[in-house]
């Protein structure tokens, strides 16, 4: 690899992470209330899918077992 396209990649690598920064920047972050409140949405919800995948793995599995 040459010097000059090491030098090229380097700085795209720079102009790359300057561009996050910049980003996230701008972003509005949660404050802590509502992400606690978000964290704790989103745990109950994957409770709750779990939940329907086991009854449904249940329930297929003794429709199954009528039948083998």
């Amino acid at each position: 690899m040459s010097a000059q396209t090491s030098a090229n990649r380097s700085g795209k690598l720079k102009a790359y992470f300057k561009g996050v920064k910049s980003e996230m920047k701008k972003v509005t972050w949660p404050g802590r209330k509502a992400l606690i409140n978000h964290t704790v949405i989103v745990i109950l919800i994957s409770v709750i899918i779990a939940l329907i995948v086991w009854v449904l793995d249940i329930g297929i599995h003794r429709v199954l077992s009528l039948f083998i």
